[in-house]
């Protein structure tokens, strides 16, 4: 068997770790095709310490010196730990697990890293780590015996190594997308293990860590060849989600088993156009209408039909189809779109066919009153005046309150300070004052929101002083907005009946005015609830009004 001469054999292996530093530092450039943020940064991490890692390997071979060979050595050991954080972060990620982000594993992590980079760099003074010689095979360089801190720290590395295979290897076994291409890929990391134990037990490689090799291999894998079906594994890790794998040119490429129980016609269709095997999703895709709906063993169910590009939507790598199951929330439309209709047909009723009559009755009554000469100071008069007012009032009020329950689509800034001033002079104020504090800016519907303060306003001033002093502004801790007074305040009791409709504390009052303000706020998607404020009157605070400063 030939040997390769020793200038050769130094040669490759310093060619070898060099193409695996800059096949990581190339990829680096790659993975704004990945559109997880954490993914990304995770593998941008490994890459990267891997690379460094690699290219230290280089410096410890070419070095001159013992010091300088010592120094890239060591260097080398620590980018070599950091890179175990960096694929436990990219594993967690990747898998869809939150361990990445949980601050007492972060700072547990941080905690070993630094006392074993301690350990490492303090080899000098204990030499428990490793010793070095210098050697003439299989071609002259510095060779390493570790010692028991080194295996310790070995060990560990390898173990929670293989916490992010384990994460990776669940992932792959439990998606029914096909996995080859990635289960190799993930192998190819753990293969120059093999490399380490020949090294370390015989004399044909030397004696150095090679696990940067299979790194520079997944990277170029992930980065250059098996994007697409990297992001299709991630974007299918809910199993009871259909997903549809396209290539760039609109055939489908793969599909997992819950888009084939929906879509049965999908089995065997691999490399047949989407347009063709599933026409309805394709026409959906191209439309403004992205719910699908669907006939499934008797009943109506819909998806939410999304198409997630691979990386970027220019880089032409495909795209993955996911249909994302939203029964339960159409239902809840439909629901209210057929509760609207009632209400606008009650709103119709109350309208024509009990406010006619009732312009009758007051007609007919004014005459009645003059043809006998009746005067308004007489009791029965008053009575009859005060109840047909207040039908009317009460005839406005529910009309109101059915129409302004209907969600809000016309969206416009508001600002706060502006329509509470615009709002303060549709009310009869007398000696009251308005104040507004902590200004805001949000989206809403001006109408409603000004005929929302109209009301509150009123409320106060019905309920307070004449010279009662209103305030308004932002609230300082939450997003939204509030409403306060120095009047006599809600018992608090009350605070959970004063929306309900004709709760009223006046004898004259209709008790929908605040009822109307909740059904206003939960049109536009908001929460209101009742407090005290600063100088013991009622505070209404609107809340979820998110800020557009």
């Amino acid at each position: 068997m030939a040997v390769l001469p020793a200038s050769s054999l130094f040669l490759l292996y310093v060619g070898v770790f060099l193409l695996a530093a800059l096949a990581c530092f190339v990829s680096v450039t790659r993975l704004h095709h990945i559109t997880d943020a954490d993914t990304r940064r995770g593998l941008w991490a490994l890459l990267l310490t891997s690379g460094g890692w690699a290219a230290a390997h280089v410096g410890f071979l070419v070095s001159p010196t013992t010091a300088l060979k010592l120094g890239w050595y060591t260097l080398g050991l620590v980018l070599g730990l950091a890179a175990v954080g960096a694929w436990l972060y990219f594993c967690s990620a990747y898998t869809g697990r939150t361990y990445h982000r949980n601050p007492t594993y972060r700072r547990l992590a941080i905690a070993v890293y630094v006392a074993l980079v301690a350990v490492k760099i303090t080899n000098p003074l204990h030499h428990e780590y490793f010793t070095t010689t210098a050697v003439a095979t299989p071609f002259p360089h510095l060779s390493v015996y570790t010692g028991a801190l080194h295996w310790t720290a070995m060990g560990l590395s390898y173990a929670l190594a293989f916490v992010g295979y384990f994460m990776l290897l669940e992932l792959f076994t439990q998606i029914d997308l096909d996995t080859r291409a990635l289960f190799g890929l993930v192998g190819i990391t753990g293969l120059p293990v093999v490399l380490d134990l020949v090294g370390y037990i015989t004399p044909y490689l030397i004696d150095i860590t090679y696990e940067p090799l299979g790194v520079a291999v997944f990277a170029v894998g992930v980065a250059f060849i098996y994007i697409d079906q990297f992001e299709a594994l991630q974007l299918a890790a809910e199993r009871d989600t259909p997903v549809i794998a396209l290539d760039a040119d609109n055939y489908i490429r793969d599909t997992n088993r819950a888009a084939r129980t929906l879509f049965p016609e999908l089995d065997g269709a691999e490399r047949l156009s989407l347009e063709t095997t599933l026409p309805r999703i394709a026409d959906c895709l191209d439309s403004d209408t992205t719910i699908l709906k669907i006939q499934q063993e008797g009943s109506t169910r819909y998806y939410r039909v999304t198409e997630t590009p691979y990386g970027t939507v220019t880089s032409g790598l495909g795209r993955t189809i996911v249909l994302t199951d939203v029964t339960d929330r159409e239902r809840y439309r439909e629901e209210l779109e057929r509760q609207n209709e009632r209400l606008e047909q009650f709103a119709s009723l109350v309208s024509h066919d009990l406010r006619n009559p009732l312009s009758v009755a007051t007609g007919r009554f004014d005459l009645l009153r003059e043809e006998m000469a009746l005067s308004e100071e007489n009791d029965n008069v008053a009575a009859v005046e005060r109840a047909l007012d207040r039908m009317d009032d009460l005839i406005d009020q529910i009309l109101t309150l059915a129409r302004e329950g209907q969600p809000v689509e016309q969206w416009d800034a508001v600002l706060l300070s502006s329509i509470a001033n615009k709002s303060w002079e549709m009310v009869e104020t007398d000696t009251a004052e308005l104040r507004v504090d902590d200004d805001m800016t949000f989206k809403a519907d001006p109408v409603r929101v000004q005929r929302l303060l109209e009301n509150l306003f009123r409320n106060a001033l019905d309920h307070g002083a004449p010279d009662v002093t209103v305030t308004v502004g932002a609230l300082p801790d939450r997003p939204g907005f509030y409403v306060s007074d120095d009047g006599p305040g809600i018992p608090e009791e009350d605070r959970d009946s004063v929306f309900e409709p004709e709760y009223t504390t006046r004898k004259e009052g209709t008790g929908f005015g605040l009822a109307i303000v909740a059904e206003m706020v939960t049109a536009h998607g908001w929460t209101i609830q009742v407090a005290e404020s600063e100088t013991g009157g009622a505070r209404f605070e609107i809340l979820g009004v998110e800020s557009m400063e």
